[in-house]
């Protein structure tokens, strides 16, 4: 698929892969729609592709976000990149709040996203991407709930498929697996640390563990090559990896 003309919605923008994929975008003449809750962050990726980007400071997890820029702007494609920064630590030293934080926001994010693609409908032909963690397929015992909430982002655009389907409306779910800690980012620095210290080792010895590193750059590929239709028709989730893509079951 050209993305040339397309319009996309990439909730998340403000950082990490959720920038990186509206520059993506952009330089494939998609129009785009980035959202985010920093200011400063939309800010300077307005003062960097300038005319070519539209910014909408919102909070993803708000239910009348998702149901304000489905029903009114009725875009191509949704991407949802935003995602908290876990608060790490074993389940015996967490709060509930603590272990909750990312059900509380990227699961309660994708919910919105997707019910409001569902109800509006998005116009047959769009495509919805959730962005996960490799957390969602191995687990992570140092970051609360984080894994499950990510995984049922994963099981949540198999709903939305089903759903799509049996009411034909044309819509296409998509996961996004990340199954790399994503070099450059927040999630990835702490992680690094947090699990080096537990095997005895260096945050750099523990990134090395993976062969081929993964950047926010290659993540964002791996997003576009799914709104172009690159990823079969019968998956529901790919992972993404230092070397590229791979069907997930």
């Amino acid at each position: 698929m050209n993305l040339e003309g397309k319009t996309a919605v990439v909730i998340g923008a403000s950082s990490g892969v959720g920038k990186a994929l509206a520059r993506s975008l952009v330089a494939a003449d998609a129009r785009v729609t980035a959202v985010a809750r920093s200011p400063e962050g939309l800010s300077a990726l307005r003062s960097e592709l300038g005319p070519r980007i539209e910014t909408v400071q919102a909070d993803a997890a708000d239910a009348a976000t998702a149901q304000k820029l489905v029903g009114e702007l009725r875009p191509d494609f949704v991407v949802l990149t935003a995602g908290v920064r876990p608060q790490m630590g074993p389940i015996d030293e967490l709060s509930w709040d603590a272990f909750s934080e990312a059900w509380s926001s990227d699961t309660k994010a994708a919910f919105h996203v997707v019910q409001a693609a569902l109800r509006a409908p998005l116009r047959s032909g769009s495509t919805v991407v959730l962005v996960s963690s490799g957390a969602a397929v191995n687990g992570s015992f140092l970051s609360g709930g984080y894994a499950g909430a990510k995984r049922m982002q994963w099981l949540m655009a198999g709903y939305a498929q089903k759903i799509a389907d049996a009411k034909q409306l044309g819509i296409r779910f998509l996961t996004v697996v990340p199954r790399q800690l994503i070099e450059g980012t927040a999630i990835a620095k702490l992680a690094s640390e947090r699990y080096a210290q537990v095997l005895g080792i260096t945050p750099a010895d523990y990134m090395k563990r993976f062969d081929v590193p993964l950047d926010s750059d290659k993540v964002a590929a791996g997003i576009v090559a799914g709104l172009r239709g690159e990823v079969p028709a019968n998956s529901t989730a790919v992972a993404v990896t230092g070397t590229g893509l791979e069907p997930l079951t």
